[in-house]
């Protein structure tokens, strides 16, 4: 049950391990983009440097406006708006295929969803939150793709639910390369627990598009394909959705254990569905009896280990549940 994991190609802030390039002129270390170093293909880039602005600077934030947040330097009233739109989009145009990207919270350019919005005419009181504006640009071009903020994956559902999204993405990308609808159905079965555990409906639909009845062609059924994916992993999957997945896979030992197991396992069940115990702990019950009694598809199904296992790290910010 051994895992070829691809390489995850993922844009990161460079001010995160990469350089001291923040305004203040410092680096920030960070352990998510310290263990993913050696697994992944990082892509830094900091998009104010990116612009002419130097090390250190004055301060930049996203300021309330009739049309839209501008981007602006109090100190020099500087408009840095269209630079930094121009140079986003420019940038992302000529990136490489990528699976994902790892962006620092809360700043005015890479910021998601919680960068500070401050009002006009150097009122300094907050008036909201939305994304940074190189941000922005990355939403709107890579909707589907596994796109973090670095504070965000000090919880451990978003980490996951982001590790699992990139490395199955990657291994997307590099399956699409082949061209071939009989490795298309290939990934789809060995990731079907995986896909059950996010959205049932969503991976019948996706299985209809592998067996291909219209005989469309081979790329137009990876682009329709792809897009389900990216649907299919908006969201993490729910507990509820575990659950129903390990009860399907346990009906595959039914008639080979004994009593005490079946009654030890759904003991563990319940008690992960009470937030007692971590999913960790029923895969594992799972994942023995796999191997014990040679289950050939289950063997293959990554619902196992989606992510490379030297990844795993249970510790969660308080902000959310450390089990999933």
């Amino acid at each position: 049950m051994i895992r070829n994991f691809p390489t995850p190609r993922v844009v990161v802030s460079k001010c995160l391990e990469f350089g001291p390039v923040r305004y203040n002129g410092e680096a920030i270390p960070d352990k998510v983009v310290q263990r993913l170093d050696d697994f992944v293909e990082f892509l830094p880039v900091c998009p104010e440097v990116e612009i002419g602005l130097g090390i250190p600077r004055d301060v930049i934030r996203l300021v309330e406006a009739k049309d839209g947040c501008q981007l602006i330097q109090p100190k020099t009233n500087k408009n840095l708006t269209n630079s930094m739109v121009s140079f986003s989009i420019a940038y992302l145009n000529k990136l490489p295929e990528i699976d994902g990207f790892l962006l620092k919270g809360r700043s005015p350019t890479c910021g998601i969803s919680d960068v500070k919005v401050y009002g006009q005419g150097g009122n300094p009181q907050v008036v909201g939150k939305t994304d940074g504006i190189f941000a922005q640009e990355v939403l709107k071009s890579f909707p589907g793709l596994a796109i973090e903020e670095e504070g965000r994956l000090k919880n451990f559902t978003l980490r996951e639910h982001f590790l699992i999204k990139l490395f199955t993405l990657a291994a997307f990308r590099e399956q699409k390369r082949t061209e071939k609808l009989k490795g298309l159905v290939e990934f789809h079965s060995q990731n079907k627990y995986l896909f059950m555990a996010y959205h049932p409906q969503i991976v019948k639909e996706m299985g209809r598009l592998t067996a291909n009845h219209d005989s469309l062609p081979v790329m137009t059924v990876y682009a329709r394909y792809e897009e389900k994916l990216s649907e299919l992993m908006e969201k993490p999957a729910s507990r509820p959705s575990h659950i129903n997945v390990c009860e399907h896979i346990f009906g595959y030992f039914k008639h080979d254990i004994t009593g005490d197991e079946k009654r030890y396992f759904l003991d563990e069940l319940r008690r992960y569905h009470e937030e007692k115990v971590p999913l960790s702990t029923v895969l594992a019950i799972l994942k023995a009896w796999t191997i014990r009694f040679d289950k050939k598809y289950l063997k293959r199904q990554t619902y196992f280990e989606p992510y490379p296992m030297e990844l795993v790290e249970i510790s969660d910010s308080g902000k959310g549940r450390a089990y999933s």
